[in-house]
């Protein structure tokens, strides 16, 4: 089994950071990719930005604001959010692509991102 474990939202004012931070454990046999979604009231859930390797990609929005990376033992994730705006407000969530006695996919718990003055 593979599990998730989320941390770091919560409120912050326009203009300030936060970091998020995804724990990948288990039988882990391999990780293809990890990455952050997110999903505002009303909206589809969408791609904040992935690693894959030491490849990363951003949605636009949040280019030259944001920066995912993964420690040293590639099991964990981190999503650095700096210059935070109020449209920026979601439920974030990790994403896990690799293997673990197969191919498999999971979603993290989420995490709530407020962005508000």
């Amino acid at each position: 089994q593979v599990q998730l474990v989320e941390s770091g939202g919560g409120l912050v004012q326009p203009g300030g950071s936060l970091r998020l931070s995804c724990a990948a454990s288990g039988s882990i046999f391999s990780i293809y990719a990890m990455g952050w979604y997110r999903q505002a009231p009303g909206k589809q859930r969408e791609l904040v930005a992935v690693i894959s390797g030491s490849s990363t990609n951003y949605t636009d929005s949040v280019k030259g604001r944001f920066t995912i990376s993964r420690d040293t033992a590639g099991n964990t994730v981190y999503l650095q959010m700096n210059s935070l705006k109020p449209e920026d407000t979601a439920v974030y969530y990790c994403n896990f692509k690799g293997y673990s006695g197969g191919y498999l996919e999971l979603w993290g718990q989420g995490t709530l991102v407020t962005v508000s003055s």
